[in-house]
């Protein structure tokens, strides 16, 4: 599997750098790229509705969802740091294709629909600041996908300092109004204390808390710390996610302040001015200079808006990237994938705008926050999966306590996105004329993806179990050794599989050869990856493969016996026989019943082959 987004991967050196601080810097940049996803133009209209309604309530609503967010983005990070895979590339690796064809869609499918969010955003910006027509302003936004393009050319480093002047004019934006606001901070800082005024508070705080966890982040920041180049010991793994978790804080943190002040910069206007339905960014633009007396406000607020809608659009593309060779392992020219991405996201925008015209925007948003919901799911759990397994992450595997947290805020925010969801389908149902239209295709839809995701949630707990079974310890053994004195054969090959078959031609051998005879254990791993990149592999079942070898390799020598090794990559009737011929053995023992593809093997025509190219006896232990 190629590596991903390659043209970057280990572009960054971390090492031999002078001072801890010069480290540290070195680090420093893929999480603030994943951080404009928490402040794009989909959170804003939570926000402002949170403010403008409650005024300072619901401030510990950002607060907890921010927590949440650095949990998951460190366990992001984590898993690439550790497996050199990006999310979708572990996914690929772990579930069937068909499972990976829908995930795939999924995201792709979340991916447009934040981009869409993420191209009105820039859009609504461009006309308050410049007064151009929202659908010129959507088109002009294509523009940007020729400068990622020219940025990510540039570098890696040249394109996160470029997201970082970004955030820097959203944040300092933000600061001008603060001061231009004057918001009581007795208010703010109660507001960090949980409260629920009513009902209606409660939707809006599932819809920030929603809007803030962006299942395209938890790509991208698996990838994205692939692009720093450090030592693949022990230490500096470790060294690496504690310095990337000091990233995910900082700017994560950036991205709290920057939710704050735009629901503190409400609640300090509408609210205290008694104007509580305001929701639309384009209201809240328009309303910001008579309310602070400063024609600064709104074109400041215009600014970061088109700041928030230019970093999101890079980092979303960049998912999309991510997101398409992970899951096909399907590479193209990145600025055509670009230019799709984008395009994807337009189209739906100029059509509806054409028909509706621009108050349609607000509506077009909260759909967009909708369509991320149902996908969010389906990027946290499998993420929580493959950070906790381990010999997927050799060692580096999150404790107990983690995943028990990381599970409960899985469970919250799925819970509440669920919700959400729920309600909008409710709501269609209620206002549509052909209601039975929507029973027939977004219902069963909707039950469809929570059929799948209970299947993502239980699927490796199962697959677990029975690869308890199927590579089963070693040590769980009953080996029966004959003391026979009469042993004829001194150099004998075992072909294993990991199943129960090898008991059997493992005693069969040890028999043959007795205590003083050499012993080498055969294993072919047959995935897709070791039969195209042979011993280069690093998927997860070579992994698993090698461990096992090694278990069986030392328990043997504690018992007395002259064993050694043999990893093979590809088909086994083709990568057994090169094996046996370079090896000097007197004779080669297979156990039968294993998995398929050695199955084959030996109740196959392939059998055939194999005892055509190897010039040595061929003993078959029925099991």
């Amino acid at each position: 599997m190629s590596k991903s987004l390659e043209e970057v991967n280990q572009s960054v050196s971390t090492q031999n750098k002078t001072t801890v601080f010069r480290k540290i810097l070195a680090f420093f940049g893929p999480a603030y790229l994943v951080s404009v996803g928490y402040m794009d133009p989909g959170n804003w209209a939570t926000d402002i509705a949170g403010g403008s309604q409650f005024g300072y309530a619901l401030l510990w609503v950002l607060l907890m969802s921010n927590l949440m967010a650095l949990l998951l983005q460190s366990l992001s990070a984590r898993l690439g740091i550790v497996t050199q895979r990006d999310l979708a590339q572990a996914s690929r690796e772990t579930y069937s294709p068909f499972i990976n064809y829908i995930l795939y869609f999924l995201a792709e499918i979340a991916i447009a629909a934040c981009d869409l969010a993420e191209v009105l955003g820039m859009a609504i910006g461009i006309n308050l600041l410049f007064d151009i027509p929202l659908i010129e302003g959507v088109l002009i936004t294509v523009l940007d996908t020729f400068l990622l393009l020219f940025l990510i050319n540039k570098g890696i480093r040249k394109m996160e300092a470029f997201i970082i002047v970004l955030v820097a004019i959203i944040g300092f934006s933000f600061i001008f109004e603060m001061i231009f606001a004057e918001p009581e901070m007795s208010k703010v800082i109660y507001g960090l204390i949980p409260s629920m005024p009513n009902e209606a508070a409660l939707y809006i705080a599932i819809g920030i808390i929603g809007a803030t966890v962006m299942p395209h982040n938890l790509y991208l920041h698996s990838s994205l710390v692939q692009t720093r180049k450090f030592s693949r010991t022990h230490a500096g793994i470790k060294q690496a996610i504690k310095y990337n978790f000091i990233d995910s804080a900082i700017a994560l943190n950036l991205a709290f302040f920057v939710n704050a002040a735009i629901l503190i910069l409400a609640a300090a206007t509408f609210y205290k001015n008694g104007m509580f339905e305001v929701a639309e960014i384009q209201d809240a633009h328009k309303f910001l200079a008579p309310l602070l007396g400063t024609k600064w406000a709104p074109i400041l607020f215009a600014v970061a808006l088109i700041a928030a809608g230019q970093s999101s659009t890079i980092t979303g593309t960049l998912a999309g990237q991510i997101v398409m060779e992970g899951y096909l392992n399907l590479r193209i020219q990145p600025w055509v994938r670009r230019i799709i991405t984008r395009i994807i996201a337009i189209v739906p925008a100029v059509i509806v705008i054409l028909i509706y015209g621009e108050s349609i925007t607000g509506k077009l948003l909260i759909l967009s926050q909708v369509i991320l919901s149902l996908q969010l799911g389906f990027a946290i759990i499998p993420l929580i999966h493959f950070v906790s397994d381990k010999s997927k992450m050799r060692g580096f595997h999150i404790s107990k306590i983690t995943q028990v947290a990381a599970w409960i805020i899985a469970s919250i925010i799925v819970s509440l996105n669920a919700k959400l969801v729920f309600d909008e389908i409710s709501g269609w149902l209620e206002t549509s004329q052909n209601p039975i239209i929507l029973w027939l295709t977004v219902v069963p839809l909707a039950f469809g993806f929570l059929i799948l995701l209970l299947y993502i949630v239980f699927k490796p707990f199962i697959s677990k179990a029975k690869l308890d079974i199927h590579n089963h310890s070693p040590h769980n053994m009953v080996l029966k050794f004959s003391e026979s004195a009469a042993h004829s054969q001194k150099n004998i090959a075992v072909s294993v599989d990991f199943s129960f078959a090898d008991e059997k031609a493992i005693n069969y051998a040890f028999n043959m050869g007795g205590i003083d005879a050499k012993y080498t254990l055969i294993h072919v791993v047959e995935t897709v990856g070791a039969m195209i990149y042979g011993k280069n592999v690093d998927d997860h079942e070579t992994t698993i493969d090698e461990k096992l070898l090694l278990e069986y390799k030392q328990m043997f020598r504690e018992k007395g016996f002259h064993v050694k090794t043999q990893l093979g990559f590809g088909k086994p009737n083709k990568v057994i026989p090169k094996i046996v011929n370079k090896g000097n053995f007197d004779i080669l023992v297979m156990g039968t019943h294993g998995h398929t593809g050695m199955k084959d093997l030996l109740f196959g025509t392939t059998v055939d082959k194999l005892r055509h190219k190897i010039s040595i006896p061929l003993v078959i232990v029925n099991n």
